[in-house]
C-alpha cells in the first residue's frame, strides 16, 4: 500500500508562514489584496472563486471580485486589467481563463505586469521560469508539485522524472523547475511513442494530461512516486477524479497524491502566497 501524499499538511505549513507575513504587512498598514477578474458566470469559475475566497480568508488576504458581462469587449477587459495593474492597493491579479472566444487572450495577458501576475500566466513570468530570472511568479500548479515533493522530503536531484503533459500551465514550467533542482526530466505528450514504457522507468511520475484515469498499472513501477495533477469529472462515480486510475495504481506504487485532496488545495494556497509575496516586494 502506498504512502498517501495529502495536500492538507502542505497547506497548513504554508499558511503558518503566510500568517506571519500578513502580520508583518499589517504593521505597515498594508493588507495584501488580490483582484479576481472573470468574464461571465461559468460554474467552474464560480467554484474556483469560492475556494480562493476560503484560502484568502484563512490568512487575512483581501479579495476583490471584478466581474465583466460575457458580452463585454476585449477592450473593456484590457482597460479594466490595466486599471487594476496601476492600482497601488491591488497586489495581485488573477484572470480566469479560458476567456470567451471573442476575447483577445494575448492582449489581456499583456495588460498584467509580472509583478502582479500571481498565477504565472504572462509571457514574461513564464520566460523567467525558463531563464531562471527573479521576475514574477511561476504557475501555481507547477509550483504545487515542487512544494509537495519538498514537504514530504522527496529528493529530486539525480532522479528520473516523467511528466505526462507539456502545457505552459504545468508540464513545461514544471520540467524547468525540476531540472533546476538537478532532476532528469522527460515530457511525454500526444506525439510520444509508448508512453508507459517511458514512465515505468521513472522514479517520479507526474500525470498532467487532463485525461480521466489515463494512467493505469502499465505506467508505473513499485518504487515510484506518483503525483496526480489531473482534475476531471468521473460520471460513473459522480465525483472529481484525476488522470491516474487511483484504485488500480495506489496498491502498486510507493507513494501517490489523491484527487481530490492532493495538488489542488496546494495550488490555490500558493496563489494566495504569491499575493502576499507581491505585497512584501512592494
Amino acid at each position: 500500500m502506498a504512502d498517501i501524499l495529502k495536500g492538507a499538511p502542505v497547506v497548513e505549513g504554508l499558511r503558518n508562514r503566510m500568517r506571519e507575513q500578513v502580520s508583518e504587512l499589517a504593521g505597515n498598514d498594508m493588507v495584501p489584496t488580490l483582484a479576481v477578474v472573470r468574464v461571465g458566470e461559468r460554474p467552474d469559475d464560480l467554484a474556483y472563486e469560492k475556494n480562493i475566497i476560503r484560502q484568502a480568508d484563512a490568512v487575512g488576504v483581501r479579495l476583490e471580485s471584478v466581474v465583466l458581462p460575457e458580452n463585454s469587449s476585449s477592450e473593456d477587459l484590457v482597460t479594466k486589467l490595466k486599471q487594476l495593474d496601476e492600482d497601488s492597493d491591488v497586489h495581485g491579479i488573477l484572470l480566469f481563463r479560458p476567456l470567451p472566444k471573442h476575447f483577445d487572450d494575448e492582449a489581456a495577458r499583456l495588460a498584467i505586469s509580472p509583478a502582479k501576475d500571481v498565477d504565472g500566466c504572462t509571457d514574461r513570468s513564464l520566460g523567467a521560469v525558463f531563464t531562471n530570472k527573479n521576475e514574477g511568479f511561476p504557475p501555481c500548479t507547477a509550483q504545487a508539485v515542487v512544494e509537495i515533493l519538498s514537504h514530504y522530503g522527496i529528493e529530486v536531484a539525480g532522479k528520473k522524472v516523467a511528466i505526462i503533459g507539456r502545457s505552459l500551465v504545468v508540464g513545461k514550467p514544471l520540467a524547468m523547475m525540476l531540472m533546476k533542482k538537478n532532476a532528469t526530466v522527460v515530457n511525454c505528450h500526444t506525439g510520444t511513442k509508448d508512453i508507459p514504457e517511458i514512465t515505468r522507468q521513472a522514479d517520479i511520475l507526474v500525470a498532467a494530461s487532463g485525461k480521466l484515469n489515463m494512467v493505469d498499472e502499465s505506467y508505473v513501477n513499485s518504487d515510484q512516486i506518483v503525483i496526480d495533477v489531473g482534475v476531471n469529472w468521473d460520471e460513473e462515480k459522480n465525483s472529481i477524479a484525476g488522470d491516474v486510475n487511483y484504485d488500480m495504481v495506489e496498491p502498486l506504487v510507493s507513494a501517490i497524491t489523491p484527487v481530490p485532496g492532493g495538488v489542488g488545495g496546494v495550488t490555490t494556497c500558493l496563489l494566495i502566497s504569491h499575493v502576499i509575496e507581491a505585497a512584501l516586494k512592494r
